[in-house]
């Protein structure tokens, strides 16, 4: 329990209650009203009474989010506890028992802070940490005494202390006067009213003529200096006493430190062992669970499990929600923390301003007393005793006031520290909280996907159930393949973990026209989901965090090993712009003259361009309508182009390299640049010509890589007469546009556009590897050539992918790639003349024959007749 490991009583009481006047503000009268104040562990809140006997409080304060704050100006054993809503200001009867409400009330909004993410042990411990942290400080205050006269269930059986209202030093004459009780008005002159800041009953000094003798002796005024000077070191001399006890307290507090931190490891080992079983536990139900589907009769059952496992996604669903909303309250609670310390430093630096202040007077008035010491005979002619008397008096206040002042910085430290303690405790638990909602969302993601997979097992199975149970498959699937993205806009929270949309627009789950597809699609874009959150943490965080301390970019292999991993959205286009500046160095005004040179005068290619228009990236909402936003800077920017390289003009697939570059860079002159330097710098040259011919070469290199690195697949494919380059060779000449999912397509793009085409074998071989026993395990070529259509929107796991094109398949010079290049272009260039040459022979035969009779020639169906 944790009362029995509490570190000392006089840091930690069994019960915080006790008498403390409270400030009432009733129009312009503000009043003193002494309250039973009493703490509530369960809420943290401090709940006040009329007397310690009443049974139903007058009101409560929520410490969970609040400060605590004392200011000297407001007197003394004043104090504030700030909410978010109201200030309360509490008064006790001494200093000591101010600073020990604070402490305490620090003590126990710490702990209940904790609470919910520690043990109660721990929390225990760690509490008594950081106290014998404070104590050790000298920074902050010395634990307090606890002063029982005035504190605990003691101080219940004891009358309510008796203070002064405002009204009682009201005068009648004057309403808005407040009379002080026992200096007299005109011994108050306007430097004594400003270096003393409050006046209390209990410190109220006695008038002046009451104390000075008549014959003004000096030795008499210094005896009454020391004497005010002895009324005022009252806590001063606490403060010596607690010194005196500390060393006793930490021995203590270190045992019992050492003794808590030895019971929670045998705690924290005994609830590893709990959660080890309810492991334990959850894995046999699940076996259990598959092990009736499979052994289940009829198709009856193994719907009633598939209900089961929906009632489970919509359990965790629920999971998901609580968190979300406990998301939000936490950094609504970050916030209110934040602005909390904000104040709290604007207020220490305002005290540290005045503090200075008041110092720099007592310097030029300890100097001007020097001064005036210094000459007897001058100080008897200019200056009184009575004026001595009053500078001595301004000086004792001001020593006073540096007093309570550090005393207040001191609270003031200690505040702030814990007060950052608690928003670091809080930020931990919220990324803890962040991590844990991941998981459930990639849990969630897989038992959907698992869920639409026995859904589409069930569908193979339809016409063999009876006419109610196959409706209901059907329906079910329908349900699975709608998007349910405007109601949760309008509920304010989206539950489902797929969203339509990326960040770049390209649509998650394409909208196929045959229903099996979209099926497949959707489980694809469930198991991309899971595999993303799982990773997260694991290598997209650690990533981005590598990336955030990227400066300038420079070339260099660290900055390679960056950008093969992936570039993250929010560098990505920084990085692009960086790379084509690099290759490309822009003309100024060149792009805006070629777009004056095309409104001008129409080039011959603008009737293909707006036939590609429509067919450009249809699965993404830029793109998919004619009026779409992008569609008009991708046609200027093709315009362009085609008068910038008038070699090449205008090929199809230009269009949907363009496409890419605008969805990553918006600005459409970037965009312009960097097909330039993909078109003219990263491909080889005539890649985009008529005849296309370094794209075939590429096809034959390709063909030789495929069987060097993967030679049983490449013995399939001739043992069943497919030719790859039917597949690949739409790779090659898009960079995989259209082929893969938007994420692996803009990591490959990343390499891409900084190492070359070298990247594109790569990551084609890559492909082949990733599915490699997939493809091997069929036997008809029709079926291969269906599957090898769109076996790359299969592709799931990025980072594996990226793996195999950047590891497994090396070695991979680039050196080796230029001299199959240079071989398969002389012997495609030596095929094409051969070529051309019997295309040159058939004309010539054809001419020497002249024209043939066509009376002579019978058609098939005159034969037929």
């Amino acid at each position: 329990m944790c009362s029995s490991q509490e570190p000392s009583r006089a840091l930690w009481p069994k019960k915080l209650c006790g008498y403390l006047n409270k400030l009432g503000i009733k129009g312009p009268i503000k009043t003193w009203k002494s309250r039973w104040f009493i703490y509530d562990e369960n809420k943290c809140h401090l709940l006040y009474y009329r007397t310690a006997q009443d049974v139903n409080p007058l009101g409560s304060i929520d410490l969970s989010s609040a400060s605590f704050d004392c200011k000297v100006e407001n007197g003394e054993g004043v104090f504030e506890i700030r909410t978010p809503s109201r200030v309360f200001t509490l008064k006790a009867i001494s200093k000591q028992a101010m600073m020990y409400w604070l402490q305490q009330l620090q003590v126990r909004r710490w702990e209940f802070c904790n609470a919910p993410s520690l043990s109660c042990s721990l929390a225990s411990c760690l509490l008594v940490c950081f106290y014998v942290d404070v104590v050790d400080s000298e920074a902050f205050m010395p634990p307090v005494k606890t002063p029982t006269e005035v504190v605990g269930l003691k101080a219940a059986s004891l009358p309510a202390p008796q203070t002064s209202t405002a009204l009682q030093n009201i005068s009648l004459k004057h309403p808005w006067t407040e009379i002080h009780c026992g200096v007299s008005p005109s011994s108050k002159t306007p430097e004594f009213i400003a270096a003393t800041p409050f006046c209390v009953s209990e410190f109220c000094f006695p008038s002046v003529k009451e104390e000075i003798p008549e014959d003004g002796r000096l030795e008499s005024r210094m005896n009454w200096v020391r004497k005010a000077k002895w009324m005022n070191s009252g806590f001063l001399g606490l403060a010596e006493e607690l010194s005196r006890e500390r060393s006793s307290m930490d021995k203590v507090s270190v045992l019992q430190q050492q003794i808590l931190t030895l019971t929670e490891e045998v705690k924290s080992q005994k609830e590893l062992v709990k959660l080890l079983h309810k492991a334990l536990e959850a894995a046999q139900q699940e076996k259990r669970v598959s092990s009736m589907y499979l052994t289940a009769a009829e198709d009856k059952d193994r719907l009633e499990l598939v209900r089961h496992k929906v009632r489970q996604i919509a359990d965790l669903t629920s999971r998901l929600e609580a968190l979300e909303k406990e998301k939000k309250e936490l950094e609504q609670m970050l916030a209110l923390r934040d602005s909390h310390i904000q104040e709290l430093k604007e207020h220490v630096q305002h005290l540290m301003e005045k503090n200075h202040a008041k110092q720099e007077v007592i310097m030029a008035l300890t100097e001007q007393m020097a001064r005036e010491l210094s000459d007897p005979l001058q100080e008897a002619n200019t200056i009184t005793a009575e004026t001595l008397y009053k500078q001595q008096e301004e000086i004792e206040h001001l020593k006073d006031d540096i007093d309570a002042y550090k005393t207040q910085n001191q609270f003031l430290n200690s505040e702030i520290h814990q007060v950052t303690r608690l928003w670091t405790s809080a930020a931990e638990n919220e990324k803890a909280l962040l991590m844990k909602c991941a998981c459930l969302q990639a849990r969630n993601c897989q038992m959907e996907s698992k869920y639409l997979t026995v859904l589409r097992k069930l569908q193979e199975t339809v016409p063999g159930l009876p006419s109610s149970d196959a409706e209901l498959v059907r329906n079910l699937i329908q349900e699975a393949l709608q998007w349910d993205v405007k109601e949760g806009a309008e509920e304010g929270l989206n539950l489902n973990p797929v969203s339509e949309y990326d960040e770049y627009g390209f649509m998650t789950v394409p909208d196929y026209e045959v229903e099996d597809w979209k099926l497949l699609a959707k489980i694809q874009a469930l198991e991309i989901k899971s595999n993303n959150l799982r990773s997260q943490e694991v290598v997209e965080k650690p990533l981005r965090d590598r990336w955030n301390g990227v400066g300038e970019l420079s070339p260099s292999a660290e900055l390679k090993g960056l950008i093969r991993s992936g570039i993250p959205v929010e560098h990505r286009q920084r990085v692009w712009r960086w790379i084509v500046s690099r290759h490309c160095s822009r003309l100024p005004d060149h792009y805006q003259r070629l777009l004056r040179q095309s409104k001008s005068t129409e080039h011959p290619a603008c009737r293909q361009i707006e036939l590609d228009l429509p067919r450009t990236l249809t699965n993404n909402k830029y793109f998919s309508s004619p009026t779409s936003q992008l569609i008009p800077k991708l046609r200027r920017v093709l315009l362009a182009f085609s008068w910038h390289n008038p070699a090449i003009g205008y090929c199809q697939g230009l269009n949907r390299l363009a496409a890419v570059a605008l969805l990553v860079l918006e600005d459409e002159e970037s965009a312009f640049w960097c097909l330039v330097h993909i078109v003219e710098n990263l491909m080889p040259a005539d890649y985009y010509s008529d005849t296309l011919i370094t794209s075939q070469v590429d096809q034959r290199v390709f063909k030789d890589f495929l069987a060097e690195k993967l030679p049983r697949l490449t013995a399939h494919f001739e043992q069943h007469q497919i030719d790859v380059s039917l597949i690949t060779f739409n790779w090659f000449l898009v960079a995989f546009v259209d082929s893969l999912v938007s994420d692996i397509l803009l990591r490959v793009w990343d390499a891409f556009l900084y190492e070359g085409t070298k990247v594109i074998f790569r990551y084609a071989l890559a492909i082949f590897k990733y599915n490699e026993e997939e493809i091997l395990r069929i036997h008809d070529n029709v079926e291969i050539y269906q599957y090898l259509r769109f076996f790359t929107r299969m592709i799931v796991d990025g980072r594996k992918l990226m793996n195999i094109a950047f590891n497994e398949l090396n070695p991979f010079p680039m050196k080796l790639l230029r001299n199959r290049r240079t071989m398969h272009r002389e012997e495609l260039e030596t095929e094409l003349c051969e070529l051309e040459q019997i295309k040159a022979a058939y004309v010539k035969e054809r001419a020497e024959q002249g024209p043939q009779d066509l009376q002579d020639a019978v058609s098939e169906e005159e034969e037929e007749i």
